[in-house]
């Protein structure tokens, strides 16, 4: 596992990959099938695993918190970096700090906590968790009242932030006022687009971002790193024709729910037996499981 501190340039040489985890049927984080989601992500030229949302972070016990956290350093390859997740809540997170502080891992990602929450009590909150964590953060705006531009620049003016995951959804992702102040405010060179591949043109070419974060490349990592260079030097058409090879699936995921779908997509394609969700998630409808089998099977044979 990386173990350097996260550069801009480390943001860009990858797709960051936000892969599920798989459980066995009592719900214990299954150490071989999770070596095989990495290897086959590893193996299609990604080298950034970010453990959160779609690996159920959210719901994850205390008293598993420092077993899966040395499990998942031991099995990243040397060159790969990874980044697992604490909170959302403020009390959970201090706790997991005290386990984080002790562990080789460059930087944690902070959960978005919805609700019960100020941007001014986020500015906060995440100060004292990076300080007693020691270790600049990862920090993810999913929600527009979760942390406002000025406090994610105080953040980053006070070195407590290792990169920022943009994932607020927009309708038209080319039209977002909180993404284009935030560009102006904080270097664009430490933010990454957080939606995976579809609004990656509009995030990389038109605000100027340094990279982004996918779930369907752990279907196909190749293909989404073949979509980063594309973007990256240019071929917007090559680019735009990747992206509509990722679209089925990725229409699956906003129409039922992003979580769920991959993580029964990664078992359906054959990549790694991903088990039972983590409550409090449920798993698909036979139907639902037919259309994601479909549309996973064709993105990793296109």
């Amino acid at each position: 596992m990386q173990t350097n501190p996260v550069t801009p340039e480390d943001l860009a040489r990858s797709v960051i990959a936000v892969p599920p985890m798989a459980r066995d049927e009592n719900l214990i984080f299954c150490r071989s099938e999770n070596e095989k989601i990495i290897r086959h992500i590893e193996a299609g030229g990604t080298s950034t695993l970010l453990y959160g949302g779609n690996a159920n972070f959210y719901h994850i016990a205390l008293s598993e918190y420092e077993d899966i956290l040395g499990q998942l350093a031991e099995i990243a390859g040397a060159d790969t970096l990874a980044v697992p997740a604490a909170g959302p809540a403020y009390g959970t997170m201090m706790d997991q700090a005290e386990i984080l502080r002790q562990t080789e891992y460059p930087t944690v990602m902070v959960l978005p906590q919805q609700g019960l929450t100020t941007s001014d009590g986020v500015v906060t909150g995440l100060r004292k968790f990076a300080e007693k964590v020691e270790k600049p953060i990862v920090l993810y705006i999913k929600y527009g009242d979760f942390i406002d531009v000025a406090g994610a620049k105080q953040l980053v003016d006070d070195g407590l932030v290792s990169w920022i995951k943009y994932a607020i959804v927009r309708e038209d992702p080319s039209d977002d006022p909180y993404l284009a102040e935030l560009v102006e405010e904080v270097d664009p060179k430490i933010i990454v687009s957080g939606i995976g591949e579809q609004p990656v043109i509009d995030h990389l070419v038109g605000f100027g971002v340094n990279g982004f974060t996918a779930g369907c490349v752990c279907v196909r990592p190749d293909l989404s790193e073949e979509l980063r260079e594309a973007v990256q030097n240019g071929n917007l058409d090559r680019a735009r024709e990747i992206q509509g090879t990722f679209r089925p699936l990725e229409d699956l995921r906003n129409g039922i729910n992003p979580v769920r779908v991959l993580h029964e997509a990664v078992e359906l394609a054959d990549i790694a037996k991903t088990g039972p969700h983590l409550p409090l998630l449920s798993g698909l409808t036979d139907a639902e499981r037919a259309e994601v089998k479909a549309a996973a099977v064709a993105l990793l044979e296109a």
